[in-house]
């Protein structure tokens, strides 16, 4: 016969009683937190399964920041673009208007006047800055301004040619920034002309490009830079490379120099006028210039060139063809620009919609794992309210049993 002392059945009693009051106080916890999982002891499994839900949320946010930002600076981007490509087309406008040559002095001028404000607002676009107040095409040298002027008043780059990038998924990275070297700097120029050496006055003008494959055949070579061209004795026009080579034969057609005649040399027709024996010019091919340095020489030229000379309406003419090819270069190149825009800016959306796709998933799981059961949960409250309630009655009822009572 096994002997309960009362001692035990108090301590069995009130250990099933904090059993019994544990579990109601759990049961109400995951309803007023509404997670069914609370602490690593609700259960072990599905507690180890939403920690690692949990960084990969905390993965996917981080990420999904920097998706935001790449999205929010490319954008910017692209509008700046877009400004640029409206003034440059308003400038190629105005050109074309200045190349009438029933417009007085005055009115080129005007035009002039007109061209200064757009030279402003063009740098205005040039050196936009982002939400931080960093220029966004600086590179990395975010907090120098982009375009500054000079001593003489021009527009020069100040930025480097950094390019930032963004990592917005494990292993995705993205260019969220591009100097304005490669904008607005680094512009193909059209082929010039110049004057090296002509004491009597002579100058060349009308300078094309007659021959686009011929130009480019050339452009590997030596003289892929300029040519140089030298009347020779009986008017022989003798070209050179930049090596001081002379160019092969039938390079140059015709060969002999008639003053005001256009001949070509290389692919690009020229035309030279009053020039003697010995007098030598150059070509430039494969320059750059800045889309700024195009407009500050088309106002400069407006405001001075006389074109009641031939040479100054020649000049002139050459300054309005030039202007315009530097024009549609720029245009060019921000057009190429805008279009790798377009490229990144939609792998940034399609990597967004994957994040939230990624995120919405993960939610999803991890909600089904903590997630509390409402009508499961009140179920359990009620049924262990009633055996709490019973048990303690029971307990009542049991520890008022004693041998004195019978005595």
């Amino acid at each position: 016969m096994i002997r309960i002392s009362s001692q035990q059945i108090f301590s069995g009693g009130i250990n099933r009683l904090q059993d019994l009051n544990s579990n109601l106080n759990s049961t109400q916890q995951q309803i007023s937190t509404g997670k069914r999982v609370n602490q690593p002891s609700d259960d072990p499994v599905a507690a180890a399964r939403i920690l690692k839900l949990d960084q990969e949320l905390s993965r996917v946010e981080t990420y999904q920041r920097n998706v935001n930002l790449a999205d929010n600076r490319l954008n910017q981007e692209e509008s700046a673009l877009e400004s640029a490509t409206d003034i440059i087309q308003r400038v190629r406008e105005l050109t074309v208007q200045a190349g009438n040559g029933s417009l007085s002095a005055n009115d080129r001028r005007s035009i002039s006047s007109e061209l200064k404000e757009r030279l402003g607002q063009l740098a205005n676009v040039a050196n936009t800055r982002d939400a931080s107040g960093e220029y966004i095409f600086s590179g990395f040298q975010g907090s120098v301004q982009t375009f500054q002027q000079n001593a003489s008043g021009s527009w020069e780059y100040q930025g480097d040619e950094g390019q930032r990038v963004l990592e917005i998924d494990d292993g995705v990275t993205v260019p969220i920034s591009d100097h304005g070297k490669g904008i607005f700097e680094s512009v193909p120029a059209s082929v010039t002309g110049e004057v090296v050496s002509s004491p009597g006055g002579g100058f060349i003008s009308g300078v094309s490009v007659a021959n686009e494959a011929a130009l480019s055949n050339t452009n590997p070579g030596p003289f892929a830079d300029d040519v140089s061209i030298e009347i020779g004795a009986g008017g022989a026009i003798i070209a050179r490379d930049t090596a001081g080579a002379t160019l092969p034969a039938g390079s140059v057609v015709p060969s002999t120099y008639q003053s005001g005649e256009p001949f070509v040399v290389a692919g690009v027709e020229v035309t030279i006028t009053d020039a003697a024996v010995g007098d030598t010019f150059e070509l430039n091919i494969n320059d750059k210039q800045s889309v700024f340095r195009t407009i500050e020489n088309l106002i400069a030229g407006l405001d001075s060139l006389d074109k009641s000379t031939p040479q100054g309406s020649a000049e002139f003419d050459d300054l309005i063809a030039n202007s315009l090819r530097n024009l549609d270069n720029a245009q060019e190149s921000i057009l190429l620009k805008q279009t790798e825009l377009g490229g990144r800016m939609n792998a940034v959306e399609s990597t967004k919609n994957f994040l939230e796709d990624s995120s919405v998933y993960t939610n999803q799981i991890r909600s089904e794992l903590q997630d509390v059961d409402y009508a499961e949960a009140i179920s359990n409250l009620s049924f262990q309210s009633f055996v709490l309630q019973a048990a303690q009655q029971s307990f009542a009822q049991v520890s008022q049993l004693s041998l004195f009572d019978r005595l």
